[in-house]
């Protein structure tokens, strides 16, 4: 598993390019902008979510209720003033001991950003693609159905056409009746409530939204916070569910969502769902890892690297191991696939996630070795090489746990040359490749398995 300091400072990708700045640090947020202490009253543009003003380091204590009761508010100066204020607050450099942003000192703060978010992805999803309701056929020409409408159609009774009218009238009355009741019903289903918003207004929450996922998210990469934020059921919940969606949600607030858990990750129990802890969207841990197996199958690097890197951290977790069992074989063979990409952080990402998985599940050591293509790609990281250094060790080390289990060294033992060859000509992993021949031709299973070795059959 890669060093968790590098896996936080290196983003999502853990390659070796330079740490990407954060985001939502638009124009105006360095440090040569100063502003004063008035302008966080002011009405900012709605565009601008990220930092605009310099908080000293005390803000945090002085203001605390007074930011999670604008964020709580809903007004949009208030809103705006918040997710400035916490964006700042939030934002840590390398070398910066701040210690305001600590989430335990400002309570009720984390379930105020959440309820942001929230209220976003209530109105996220369009209704046309939302599942429509289960047409209720079962006693339809029955007075009293049971499925709810017994008031509506006990009251319909009342209705019947007036002595006067004719029978052609009675049907007009009829229609209006079974009409305005299938209105009635569906009302709150149809309409969005008395206070729509447009598109605008629609723009603001999604905005909002993301902003506060990227507090959490920065939030995330503070010590001080990670055990709060991986105990926090609502939290967990409102981040997977936006994984869940990541098709058709917005793709930087499911960036965020990623991001955090991968830096949740070590601390992290999906038994949490399961937990007598009071729940908001009924997240089930099964649900929670097919989220992330939809991630790993994305075509978005970034996205694919995250849920490679947060399945290496939480296989390690013994209580997370028997709920990602089922879906190893469909892990190690997309993480395989991501070895094939040219990116570097691709590959990074996979061989940490392959060299959890092979020490700590037996199975995976069996099927992997087997797998085709795996160990070539493996061998490709090393011989190329990495630039990284440490991913070359760890994509050594998984040859080794490979020819350490008896079963594999019948398919190992076509790559004998290879295994010799870097054995020479690199000096770095001679020792490894030493012990990996070793295994494989100090005990041979048996005569075939010999052959096989000399002969390369």
């Amino acid at each position: 598993m890669q060093k968790r300091e590098q896996g936080k400072s290196g983003g999502s990708g853990g390659g070796n390019a330079a740490p990407p700045p954060k985001r939502g640090r638009p124009f105006g947020s360095t440090a040569a902008s100063v502003a004063s202490a008035s302008a966080a009253d002011s009405v900012a543009p709605s565009t601008l979510l990220g930092p605009s003003l310099q908080i000293h380091n005390s803000f945090s204590e002085q203001n605390n209720k007074r930011i999670v009761l604008a964020l709580q508010s809903g007004l949009k100066s208030e809103l705006t003033w918040a997710l400035n204020t916490l964006t700042l607050l939030s934002f840590k450099e390398k070398d910066d001991m701040r210690k305001d942003a600590c989430l335990a000192k400002i309570p009720g703060l984390l379930d105020a950003l959440l309820q942001i978010i929230d209220d976003w992805r209530d109105i996220a999803l369009p209704k046309e693609l939302r599942k429509g309701q289960r047409t209720r056929t079962l006693g339809a020409n029955s007075v009293v159905t049971g499925f709810g409408n017994e008031y509506e159609a006990l009251g319909s009774i009342a209705l019947l056409p007036q002595s006067g009218l004719g029978p052609g009238s009675a049907a007009e009355i009829s229609g209006q009746k079974n009409t305005s009741k299938r209105r009635r019903s569906e009302w709150w289903l149809d309409e969005d409530g008395l206070f729509n918003l447009d598109d605008e207004g629609r723009a603001e929450k999604q905005q909002c939204a993301v902003a506060a996922s990227n507090i959490i998210r920065n939030f995330s990469f503070m010590p001080e916070n990670e055990i709060a934020m991986a105990q926090h059921r609502h939290c967990l919940e409102t981040v997977f569910q936006c994984i869940e969606d990541h098709i058709v949600e917005d793709e930087e607030l499911v960036t965020n969502a990623i991001e955090t858990i991968v830096n949740l990750a070590p601390l992290l129990d999906l038994r949490i769902f399961s937990s007598p802890k009071p729940s908001y969207i009924k997240i089930t841990e099964k649900r929670a890892v097919q989220a992330i197996m939809g991630m790993l199958g994305s075509q978005v690097k970034a996205w694919h690297c995250a849920a490679a890197e947060f399945l290496g951290r939480m296989i390690i977790n013994p209580d997370n191991e028997p709920l990602l069992l089922p879906f190893v074989p469909q892990i190690y063979k997309r993480l395989v696939d991501i070895l094939s990409l040219q990116a570097f952080d691709a590959q990074a990402a996979a061989i940490g996630a392959l060299y959890n998985l092979v020490d700590v599940n037996m199975d995976c050591r069996l099927k992997l070795a087997s797998e085709r293509w795996a160990v070539d790609r493996i061998l490709k990281v090393i011989k190329t090489p990495h630039p990284v250094p440490e991913v070359c060790r760890k994509a050594a080390m998984i040859i080794e746990h490979l020819a350490s289990d008896p079963q594999n060294r019948t398919s190992l033992l076509a790559y004998e040359n290879a295994f010799a060859e870097i054995l020479f000509s690199d000096g770095r992993h001679s020792d490894t490749f030493a012990r990996i021949l070793f295994e494989l031709t100090s005990k041979p299973n048996n005569k075939i398995a010999a052959a096989r070795g000399i002969w390369g059959m």
